[in-house]
């Protein structure tokens, strides 16, 4: 996770604590500004009770948000990862063609909703139980996937169960999500960040485990000598492989499970915890302080919805351009570049399909890593906007690669060059991580965002904006990539 570029004011320190995205970048130094303002020494208390935690905080908590980070995108992951495998078993049906565009626009509408529901009841809700339960129920959602690749029912059942499987996993992905965050929040910008580096280093972790996975199984599927008699029950490679990695992955949630479970035993947590609970001295001092463990703040002048509808406006160059970047990727990304296959025989398609996963987050993750140099960083919307809408010319260069279609084109690839096509890949990657990375720091910055023009209540709600930009893109994107396919392959895509 790149390093937030750090400056002497106060006020730039203060970038926006609440991030509900998990890919956003975060300030160095949280301040609250809202308790800055006041010198009474009622306030001057609270504030120090909201001081940041003991050093312990920044070893084993750190590393803990770190690893909390892994859980919140693993289930994106791991699904999206496991491509192939869903699709080896819908072979020979007309599901087959849509089914990785209907994967991904289940798990962006089932997330845009639960998510906006999370955040709206995070003030009411106990974060700790929301992490238990969450986990626990990600953990047998992914074990169901294991379980799975030993059982065939038809390919309609098995497209309806990794619909509905998929979906309740964004779901509750989603309330994980806003309960991780908020608690992070309390512990300032370390915890936070190692949060976003868990979240930036999962995709690489999860595309790393495939490939080994996918190379393992398919060298011990050339190594068993053919035998037709039992060549109808024998596993496939795709099996074999989706078992270890939807195994792992539910280990991993178990683990997790207790490594939170630990957390909460930790003096620095119990501390932080007591010290963030409302007074009940006032009742707008309470909500003042609530308000911080929750991400949300309260502006007693305007409504919610009057602040959300300006922001909106305020910073439509920065909000369309996070979302435009993540509309364009869920596009291609996996429905088409899933079907690219080598162009050179000899190599599996399974592993090449894995392969391709891992280069596109190893170029994700790249694109972030780029923000923590400060010559490179580039905080104009104008700028911003068009390299965002310039990201529009990978979906040509995708469809110009070896794509598999259900009906041949007339005329053959004309990238036929595996390299080539994941140097485009791998670019694609980066452009992503890169683009979306700094509109989401550039949006609530005060010094860098002239919108602003200084106004540091406003760096929550812009941040915010920006969060739900940013899903609302992946879900245009997801429903998106219908289109793109019906564009090229001339058919209906919703039915092949």
């Amino acid at each position: 996770m790149p390093r937030q570029h750090s400056t002497g004011s106060s006020e730039h320190a203060y970038e926006a604590v609440y991030r509900p995205i998990p890919q956003a970048p975060v300030a160095a130094i949280p301040v609250r500004p809202s308790l800055e303002i006041s010198t009474d020494s009622e306030d001057i208390d609270v504030l120090d009770d909201l001081s940041p935690p003991p050093a312990e905080a920044g070893g084993r908590i750190r590393w803990i948000h770190f690893v909390l980070g892994c859980a919140v995108l693993l289930p994106w992951n791991a699904v999206i990862t496991a491509t192939p495998y869903f699709l080896s078993r819908l072979e020979g049906s007309p599901l087959k063609s849509t089914f990785s565009s209907y994967l991904s626009a289940a798990f962006m509408i089932s997330n845009l909703p639960f998510l906006a529901h999370a955040t709206a009841t995070a003030k009411q809700a106990s974060n700790s139980r929301r992490v238990f339960f969450s986990l626990l129920c990600l953990a047998f959602l992914t074990a169901t996937f294991t379980v799975s690749t030993w059982v065939h029912p038809s390919p309609g059942v098995f497209f309806a169960f990794v619909l509905f499987n998929g979906a309740l996993q964004s779901a509750v992905g989603s309330y994980l999500q806003t309960a991780v965050v908020a608690v992070a929040s309390l512990f300032g910008s370390t915890a936070m960040a190692a949060v976003m580096s868990g979240q930036a280093a999962v995709g690489v972790a999860v595309s790393g485990v495939q490939v080994l996975s996918a190379a393992a199984s398919v060298r011990s599927a050339s190594d068993i000598p053919e035998v037709p008699i039992q060549a109808a029950s024998s596993r496939t490679p795709e099996e074999t492989s989706a078992a270890l990695f939807f195994g792992l992955s539910t280990i991993f949630l178990l683990i997790t499970q207790g490594v939170h479970a630990w957390m909460m035993t930790l003096p620095a947590y119990k501390t932080l915890v007591a010290r963030s609970r409302p007074r009940a001295t006032t009742d707008s001092l309470a909500e003042e302080t609530q308000g911080l463990t929750t991400g949300i703040s309260h502006n007693s002048k305007t409504s919610g919805k009057d602040q959300i509808l300006r922001m909106v406006k305020l910073n439509l160059p920065y909000n369309f351009a996070v979302g435009y970047v993540f509309a364009i990727t869920l596009s291609v990304f996996p429905p088409i570049t899933v079907s690219i296959q080598s162009t050179n025989p000899a190599t599996h398609p399974l592993l090449f399909s894995a392969f391709h996963f891992l280069v596109y987050n190893i170029g994700d993750f790249l694109g972030r890593s780029v923000c923590s140099i400060p010559r490179l960083l580039i905080w104009s919307a104008n700028k911003l906007l068009v390299l965002s809408l310039a990201r529009t010319l990978f979906i040509p260069l995708f469809l110009l690669c070896n794509v598999q279609w259900a009906h041949p084109a007339a005329l053959g690839p004309v990238i036929t060059s595996d390299v080539l096509f994941l140097l485009v890949l791998l670019f694609f990657g980066v452009s992503n991580g890169y683009i979306s990375s700094m509109c989401m720091v550039a949006a609530p910055s005060v010094a860098h965002n002239p919108r602003l023009k200084g106004r540091a209540e406003d760096v929550d709600i812009a941040a915010t904006v920006a969060s739900f930009c940013l899903v609302g893109g992946l879900t245009l994107g997801s429903v998106a990539s219908f289109a793109v396919r019906a564009a090229v392959c001339d058919c209906n895509p919703f039915r092949e």
